[in-house]
């Protein structure tokens, strides 16, 4: 027997049905006998939705209101009403079992599934196998309209079927005609049989990538010539930190992932990103999820957008014969440990997680993730063989284990694989011979730092607008900015502030695009936009206020601080992506002068590689660099290009050997340097006094010699 079902929601109708996460108001069903072509009762439910506003669309469409919703029964009971229902039509009809039969995916896909998983609602498991008839109907008719193209309507006309809806309530014409649908493809002409439904899968299934089961399984993949379809994978944006696979899974609830499918994405710190690649089992659930964009987890919005392949491969792809050993256990729950003391041993991590939560397999069970070199990182990865051991092993969150507190997250395979393969092929942290970088020397260019009211400030942007995001908001005026003319303004931990600058070419640009952009929106927010000055802007990005009081000057002890030169190192180092480094002049006292500015030599800008970014840390105490912190990276040149550079260089070298500049705050008083060496364990410091490798004045010395505030190579 087919049960044929036909539903609506509050929202959208027809190809956008549940694309506007709108809930369900309306089931209406019929069970049909394939063998004796007998149908039971015609049955209607209205369903009460928790928000009855319903659209212009769903109330010209249907004709319902929401008074008669009202008073109507929820979800939960109506679903339990329509299992009842359709036993007792089974029973009349002489038959145990059915199929449901819907038109299109979208009724189950699309909304069902997910209402259903949001209020936590179970569902039978006949809404896990159903027909779409649209797929059916072309299989048997394959002269008739592409799948994608049918509807209730012209699949009747097809047939020469009544097409008049006005004759019937909203839900029942579309009934009664998938039943005569049906009928006519089981007449003699045809002989339809229904043989394969579609399937939902009840649960994700974690593990490795099935494209890496086999030869290479067990070996970092050089070669590509294993791919990934670019048109099964898309990239969830805006995850919640803590979200696992689990989660995300969730959130597609109702589309087949494909096993392994889901690969968080890290940061270069191992951390994640609030970006995930999810891999489906064909196109048509990718291009079903694709109308989940900015669909809700909990109170945050998602926004999902296409992926390829190759991007998926980045993520999830490769692994080593000792990750592909630990993640062999099928249907464990991972969990990620971090922050482990450097000496801790397995016996060590088994004790900590104590009896209430036992690892799968004792010692196999767990994972290391180490540096090329050996050493530890201070992650692992313990596998549980239920989701209560994992729960308990949770609860230790933040406990200490030696001198240490360990922090305890939801972990997957995908990330299993990335963390150690990042580690594995990450430059260790004592490094031999960096690889130099050659410094490309652009048009000659400055900050801004007169009275000229050339600059826009931007205020209110969405805190994941980016560099793209404001060309664009700036339209036919991205011609009239100066070169390297962006500043992207974060907070002090790094994160956007909702703020840039913009350098424009004149006084007279800058007010017309102030005039022009000012309260205009980028994505779903107005963005201010005032004219200003260019020592307006240096103060803002040293770390002052600009508001309509006037300038408030930052918070530096230094007064006479003045804006970096950024010059290029005489043996150019390569820098770590994630480290924010600030020259130490920008510690020292200078005077302005415009004989000094003009005598300055011109600023070196390393243009990017494709895969470098440079994250810069600013802190109230350091200027914003001459560039966005979205471009700079770093070009890896040959050492004869590097010799030749540093022949021509006129500077002199801030520091004699490659290092990393980092200021400590907050120290206690009583610190010393037993304390800070202590603090940095782990890492290489400079062997030197600081005192040898820069030439500081007195009065920088004093700063840096200050009891609450110490700076280390």
């Amino acid at each position: 027997s087919l049960v044929v079902l036909f539903g609506a929601t509050a929202g959208a109708y027809g190809a956008k049905l549940g694309s506007d996460e709108r809930e369900l108001i309306l089931l209406v069903w019929q069970v049909v006998d394939l063998q004796s072509k007998k149908v039971g009762t015609l049955h209607k439910s209205l369903v009460k939705a928790d928000n009855l506003d319903l659209s212009d669309q769903c109330r010209e469409v249907s004709g319902l209101t929401a008074e008669g919703l009202g008073k109507a029964e929820p979800l939960d009971r109506v679903l339990q009403q329509f299992s009842q229902l359709i036993s007792s039509d089974l029973k009349v009809l002489g038959r145990s079992s059915y199929t449901l039969c819907s038109d299109g995916q979208l009724l189950i896909r699309q909304v069902l599934q997910p209402e259903t998983s949001k209020k936590n609602i179970l569902l039978s498991d006949c809404f896990y196998s159903f027909y779409d008839l649209r797929k059916e109907f072309h299989t048997c008719y394959p002269s008739s309209a592409a799948v994608k193209d049918q509807t209730i309507k012209t699949m009747a006309e097809y047939l020469g079927l009544g097409t008049d809806e006005t004759e019937e309530d909203f839900g029942v014409w579309q009934v009664k005609t998938m039943v005569a649908i049906i009928f006519s493809m089981l007449s003699e002409g045809c002989n339809y049989i229904f043989t394969e439904p579609e399937t939902v899968k009840y649960k994700y299934e974690t593990g490795p990538c099935l494209l890496w089961f086999g030869f290479f399984f067990f070996f970092l993949s050089s070669s590509k010539s294993e791919t990934v379809d670019s048109e099964t994978v898309i990239r969830a944006r805006g995850l919640p930190w803590q979200s696992s696979d689990q989660d995300i899974a969730r959130f597609f609830k109702g589309l087949n992932i494909a096993k392994g499918g889901v690969a968080l994405c890290l940061n270069a710190q191992g951390r994640r990103n609030g970006e995930a690649l999810v891999r489906f089992v064909d196109s048509e659930q990718r291009d079903l999820a694709l109308e989940r964009h900015k669909h809700h987890m909990g109170s945050r919005y998602i926004e999902v957008y296409k992926a390829t392949g190759e991007e998926f491969l980045k993520i999830a792809g490769g692994t080593s014969n000792e990750v592909a050993q630990f993640l062999s256990k099928e249907n464990q729950v991972i969990i990620r440990m971090r922050g482990l003391p450097f000496t801790a041993t397995q016996e060590d991590v088994l004790g900590f997680l104590g009896q209430e939560c036992p690892v799968t397999g004792g010692k196999e069970g767990l994972l290391f993730v180490k540096y090329p070199d050996g050493r530890p990182t201070g992650d692992a990865f313990v596998l549980f063989s239920c989701e209560e051991y994992a729960q308990n092993a949770l609860k230790k969150h933040k406990e200490i284990l030696g001198k240490r507190y360990i922090e305890l997250f939801r972990s997957t395979a995908a990330e299993v694989q990335q963390v150690v393969l990042n580690r594995y092929m990450s430059t260790p942290l004592i490094p031999t011979l960096p690889t130099p970088i050659i410094p490309v020397i652009p048009p000659p260019y400055t900050i801004a730092t007169g009275s000229i009211r050339d600059c826009v400030r931007l205020r209110g942007l969405p805190y994941t607008a980016g560099i793209d995001d404001i060309l664009e908001f700036m339209g036919d005026a991205t011609g009239d900015i100066k070169p390297h003319g962006v500043h992207m303004v974060l907070n002090q931990q790094g994160r956007p502030s909702g703020d840039a600058f913009i350098q424009m070419k004149s006084a007279d640009k800058a007010f017309l695009v102030a005039q022009k952009c000012h309260k205009k929106m980028m994505k779903d927010r107005y963005v201010e936009v005032f004219q200003c000055s260019g020592e307006e802007m240096n103060f803002v990005l040293m770390g002052g206020t600009l508001n309509r009081s006037g300038l408030s000057p930052p918070p530096c002890k230094l007064p006479c601080l003045s804006p970096p030169a950024y010059a290029a190192f005489q043996t150019a180092a390569v820098i770590p992506a994630e480290a924010a480094l600030y020259q130490p002049q920008a510690l020292l006292p200078a005077t302005r002068t415009p004989q000094a500015s003009a005598a300055a030599p011109p600023a070196v800008t390393y243009y990017p590689a494709q895969a470098a970014q440079l994250y810069m840390n600013y802190t109230a105490y350091y200027p914003s660099p001459p560039v966005s912190p979205t471009t700079v990276g770093y070009i890896t040149a040959p050492p004869g290009a590097v010799a030749a550079a540093a022949a021509t260089a006129t500077h002199t070298p801030l520091l004699p050997q490659p290092g990393a500049l980092v200021r400590m705050q907050g120290l206690p008083y009583n610190t010393g340097m037993k304390e800070i060496l202590s603090f940095f364990q782990g890492y290489q410091y400079a062997p030197d006094d600081y005192n040898g490798l820069i030439q500081l004045s007195d009065q920088a010395r004093s700063v840096l010699q200050a009891p609450k505030e110490w700076v280390c190579l």
